[in-house]
Order: C-alpha cells, then sequence, then structure tokens
C-alpha cells in the first residue's frame, strides 16, 4: 500500500483531529514557524501516537513565505525517496496550487487539503453499505471539529465528497435522513446542527 505523506503548515493550519489517520499508512511532517515557540499538548500527544512516523521540521529563519519553501523542499526530497506515495498539503494557502498542479504534470501524487479530513484517502467506495457509509460520514463530521457544514446543501455536498462514486440524489437524501432518524443531525429550515457521537 502507497505511503501517504503529510505535511502541515503549522503557521496556517493546527489540526485537531488527528484521530482520523490513526492506524493508517501515513507520514506525518508538522513545519513550525520561526517565530511559533509552543506545541499544544493535544496536538503532541496526538503526534506521539504516530511514534517515528511523525516529526516536527522547526522553520530557523523568518523570510517570507520560509515555512512555505521549506515544506516545497521537503515534497522534492519525499517523492524522489518515494515515486509512489500520496503527498497531502495541509495548508488554507492557495499560494501552494501552482507548485502543486506542476508537480501534478509531472506525475507526482500530491494535492492541497485544508484539513486532514478532507484527505480522499480517508473515502469510502460507493459499494459499502448503509452502515458503513454512515459510520464514514460521522467519522468525517466529528473530524472537522468548528467546520462542520451548517447548511443543508452543504452538507449534502460534503458528504458526496467522501465517496470516489457520486451517489445518486436518492441515496444521497437517504444518508441525510439515516443521519436525522438517529438523532445526529437536526435540520431545521435547511440549517444542520449536529449532536455526534466521540470517536472510539
Amino acid at each position: 500500500m502507497p505511503t501517504n505523506y503529510v505535511l502541515i503548515d503549522f503557521e496556517n493550519v493546527q489540526p485537531k483531529n488527528f484521530e482520523i489517520i490513526a492506524n493508517q499508512s501515513f507520514k506525518i511532517f508538522i513545519f513550525i514557524g520561526a517565530n511559533q515557540t509552543k506545541v499544544p499538548l493535544d496536538i503532541a500527544a496526538a503526534m506521539q501516537e504516530f511514534g517515528e512516523n511523525a516529526k516536527y521540521i522547526k522553520i530557523s529563519g523568518n523570510g517570507q513565505n520560509s515555512l512555505d519553501f521549506h515544506i516545497a523542499f521537503y515534497i522534492g526530497q519525499l517523492s524522489l525517496e518515494d515515486p509512489e506515495g500520496y503527498f497531502h498539503v495541509i495548508s488554507k494557502d492557495s499560494g501552494f496550487d501552482p507548485l502543486i498542479e506542476h508537480l501534478k504534470n509531472k506525475n507526482i501524487r500530491i494535492q492541497r487539503e485544508r484539513d486532514l479530513a478532507e484527505i480522499p484517502n480517508l473515502r469510502l467506495a460507493s459499494a459499502t453499505s448503509n452502515g458503513e457509509k454512515i459510520t464514514a460520514i460521522i467519522k468525517n463530521l466529528v473530524g472537522r471539529g468548528q467546520s462542520k457544514p451548517r447548511k443543508l446543501k452543504t452538507l449534502a455536498n460534503t458528504i458526496n465528497s467522501l465517496f470516489i462514486n457520486k451517489l445518486e440524489d436518492g441515496e444521497l437524501m437517504s444518508l441525510i435522513k439515516m443521519l436525522q432518524e438517529r438523532k445526529y443531525i437536526i435540520v431545521n429550515q435547511g440549517n444542520v446542527s449536529y449532536k455526534l457521537p466521540k470517536l472510539p
């Protein structure tokens, strides 16, 4: 199974949902800016769970986009060492996108996501049972923390993006209805609120 490399722009994103990639083939690199002197305890504890598959890269200089250049360097180095790897830049900075498009044209499997929950490798094939789909949806929504969809249409789009094959409208609405019946979501005039279980 190909290794997934997660390169986190810690100046831009501080994930709270490392548990969604636990027990999978992931290697994590957190790039910390020169002016960032502390890592929150919950993130340090989560990183510790990954053992040797997790590393901190502390940037020493303060130049503009210094951290971004370091991430770019590591992508290049890692892609030479592991041409079959998948690379995920976790950042809200769209400045990475031209580089990512260039690397894709060089047959490097890479993309930028704003959150760990957006990593496509966490999606399920549409051939799974409804029970497995509901579990995957809940896992994804819990992993989004405070950034869960607040509108019904956005929730539907989020659910659809989890699956490799696009869901039929009827199946999509059926899954949303199941979430309502199990009281995981409450829909009121197109607005969505949540009562999700904790991840095991």
